[in-house]
């Protein structure tokens, strides 16, 4: 290369330099102007974006003691999931019900467990919901906390109203459950049965849609397995249509199982992974917990999560795509608990990790994120079941302290970044 063609060279590559940074430049620029970048209302001053766009319903729903008689002492307990038929008809499963702590003892010192730790810490939870209660089949186990006194294996079904007060209770089936863990109803089932998956029972059930009549049963309860007649610990439940339907069986199953609407198994596909966070094969997973669909392209959504991916299949179970909700090694925080696909066709996931609510689009693509952890109004341990109503409400259900929660849209904010209505169906 002569003199002069160096020249040349070295002068267009600095020009293209200079087009490059130029442009970046005034990205850079534009994301810095009134009413860009990523805040969910544009154009505000101050503040945080710490529910994202919404804003938390202040006391709701209220004080169980203001709807049930008897219960001065008692509250919430590991709240599972979360269903709004409506916004005012709002389902509740959770494991019975834990004693109400009135007021935050004094913090003191315990030298016994280690040099230096006091209880209770100054702005930290005072009891995990998860560890206060046993489950369904542990209730006579010793050890599992004091009956009567600490806990009370009631109220497992709640149906709750706009204002925040239970409307129904269903209490005639809290013997049937060991974990309740998911609520739905079909949005193409025009007599809206009620479906609750319990993961440690190793069943499903079906219901009429006032609780009146168990109608069916998946599985048998209290018997794991994996025959077609038994699960092992299945998750979450999803409607692709008015006759389809898909369970991931599950926390210790590897399978993803598609049935008609009377439970006649269609076809099934899924193997066991190799081991937490190192599984790489598609269709293979480790924890299969959280399901999810979207029927206009017919493809299924799995949340294999201990391997922190999405894995996409087509409606029979063949793999078509998927991504991680991580990114680099696993040493990032990332837990998702759950993940639901609304009509905005995005999949919005619960991260238990770093207790925030996550937005992709349907490639994949990382869209918004919010959430704060805390015990305050609005903030978030454990959400484990999400759910929207018609009106844009958003609700939430946490395991580790042990509540449900009601967000309801901001004045202005970005519906980019909200979670998206319920698929529009027969009702």
């Amino acid at each position: 290369m002569n003199e002069h063609s160096k020249k040349d060279w070295v002068s267009r590559a600095g020009f293209l330099v200079f087009c490059v940074l130029g442009i970046y430049y005034q990205n850079v620029q534009g994301q810095t102007e009134p009413g860009s970048g990523f805040a969910a209302i544009p154009g505000t001053r101050g503040g945080q974006d710490t529910f994202g766009p919404y804003e938390v319903v202040p006391n709701w729903p209220k004080p169980m003691s203001e709807s049930l008689p008897d219960h001065e002492g008692w509250t919430w307990s590991v709240t599972m999931d979360v269903f709004a038929e409506s916004p005012d008809r709002v389902f509740l499963i959770q494991k019975g019900e834990l004693a109400l702590i009135e007021e935050r003892p004094e913090s003191i010192w315990l030298p016994e467990l280690g040099p230096g730790l006091r209880y209770p810490n100054f702005r930290l939870p005072l009891r995990q919901a998860g560890a206060g209660i046993p489950n369904g089949d542990q209730l006579d186990e010793p050890g599992r906390g004091r009956p009567g006194i600490d806990w009370r294996w009631t109220h497992c079904v709640l149906v709750i109203d706009r204002e925040g007060y239970i409307s129904e209770e269903w209490t005639q089936w809290d013997h049937l459950w060991y974990r309740p863990h998911d609520i739905e109803i079909s949005p193409y089932d025009p007599e809206k049965h009620v479906w609750i998956v319990d993961a440690d029972g190793h069943f499903v059930s079906k219901f009429t849609n006032d609780g009146s009549e168990l109608v069916l049963t998946l599985g048998t309860p209290g018997e794991p397995g994996e025959s077609d007649n038994h699960f092992r610990r299945p998750t979450f439940l999803v409607f692709m249509d008015e006759n389809t339907m898909y369970l991931a069986d599950g926390y210790d199953n590897a399978r993803v199982i598609k049935y008609d609407m009377d439970g006649n198994i269609l076809a099934q596909w899924g193997e066991k992974g190799v081991g937490q966070g190192q599984e790489t094969r598609p269709g293979y997973w480790n924890n299969v917990h959280g399901i999810a669909v979207d029927p206009t392209t017919r493809q299924v959504y799995v949340n294999d999560r201990d391997n922190g991916r999405v894995q996409v299949f087509d409606e029979d179970g063949n793999y078509l795509d998927e991504w991680q909700f991580w990114s680099g090694r696993r040493g990032q925080p990332s837990d998702i608990h759950s993940f639901i696909l609304t009509s905005d066709r995005k999949l919005w996931a619960a991260d238990q990790g770093t207790h925030k609510i996550l937005g992709y689009d349907l490639d994949g693509y990382f869209v918004y994120s919010w959430g704060s952890w805390g015990e305050y109004p609005g903030g978030m341990w454990g959400v484990h079941g999400m759910s929207t109503d018609t009106e844009g409400n958003f609700y939430t259900a946490s395991v580790n302290n042990g509540r449900i929660q009601k967000f309801k849209p901001r004045a202005g904010a970005n519906p980019e970044f909200m979670v998206g209505k319920p698929w529009p169906g027969v009702w």
